[in-house]
């Protein structure tokens, strides 16, 4: 059995008296999507700037594409690839000039230089656009010729950070279509998002909250392991519905579902009654009224709610 790509142990990051993660443990598997989900503040960009070695731990060990954490941060930073949501390009530079740039920070030289540009250009579509300023592109090619730029040099671990924010539906369909070809031929990508239709095309995904690690498992794993009573609500008013059941008795939680309503009971056998009898204490009219099995949007926010709720900010 290969190593892992990623081994961590305990991992901690204090600022002062405040603990941004606390006692963080997973490995990742070679080749694997390994999502990164949680709320604002919950630890994510902590923990992976620590896995990129731009913050040494407070405490606990781990190793990420063989390097150790905390004595091989500078040769870690050679042996991985990071992209930022911001794509960290240059506005200024080509898009010729932009490749050539972090070819020199990898040391891609000669020959091996010229056919990973070749590769970037291809990938990003962007074979007849070496001159254009990188300024000027749409957020979608700025997205792929990012990509490229961080896979310049072959790394055997991509990180993205949220790299799909703010792009345009078709483009986060072909950047995805990207990261499994680069799975598929033994990339591991570690990817935080807050998209969960992209969360569910993860291999594994973990859910860090209050800095703590709070659920582990594949998407499918965690949406089955629920076992509150969910129900779908169709109401001609979903937001007079939404103020009639959000923190009434017997309801656990209320939220928005596309044009429904996704509303959690405290008990199974009574919750078509109890939804029933405050909407039409509050005069909504009901359409429909069915259980339902939790979507992972319904798992991560119950999730983030059993273990504290998300930070206030």
């Amino acid at each position: 059995m290969s190593a892992p790509a990623v081994a961590v142990a305990g991992l901690t990051k204090r600022f002062g008296a405040f603990t941004a993660v606390d006692d963080v443990s997973f490995s990742v598997a070679p080749g694997e999507i390994f999502g990164f989900l949680g709320p604002n503040g919950a630890g994510k960009t902590t923990t992976i700037r620590m896995l990129t070695g731009l913050l040494a731990p407070s405490a606990g060990r781990g190793q990420v594409a063989g390097c150790d954490l905390a004595t091989g941060r500078r040769a870690l930073r050679r042996s991985i690839g990071y992209m930022s949501q911001l794509f960290s390009l240059y506005a200024d530079l080509t898009v010729a000039e932009n490749i050539a740039f972090f070819a020199g920070l990898y040391g891609v030289t000669g020959a091996r230089f010229a056919a990973r540009r070749d590769w970037v250009l291809a990938m990003a579509g962007l074979t007849d656009a070496t001159g254009q300023p990188t300024g000027a592109l749409s957020l979608g090619w700025k997205q792929r010729l990012a990509l490229g730029c961080a896979v310049l040099h072959e790394p055997p671990i991509l990180f993205l950070d949220e790299p799909t924010s703010g792009v345009d539906p078709i483009s986060r369909r072909r950047f995805w279509e990207l990261i499994r070809e680069l799975a598929g031929g033994g990339t591991t990508v570690f990817v935080t998002t807050h998209y969960m239709d992209e969360a569910e095309a993860c291999d594994r995904l973990a859910l860090m909250n209050r800095g703590r690690l709070v659920a582990l498992d594949t998407p499918s794993a965690l949406r089955t392991a629920s076992r509150e009573p969910l129900f779908a609500v169709a109401v001609d008013d979903p937001l007079a519905a939404l103020a009639a059941l959000d923190g009434a008795p017997g309801i656990v939680r209320a939220g928005l579902f596309g044009r429904e309503l996704h509303v959690t009971t405290a008990e199974a056998a009574s919750g078509e009654a109890v939804i029933a009898g405050h909407l039409a204490g509050a005069g909504v009219a009901l359409r429909a009224l069915a259980p339902v099995a939790p979507s992972l949007e319904d798992t991560f926010i119950a999730r983030v709610e059993a273990t504290g709720g998300a930070v206030a900010g």
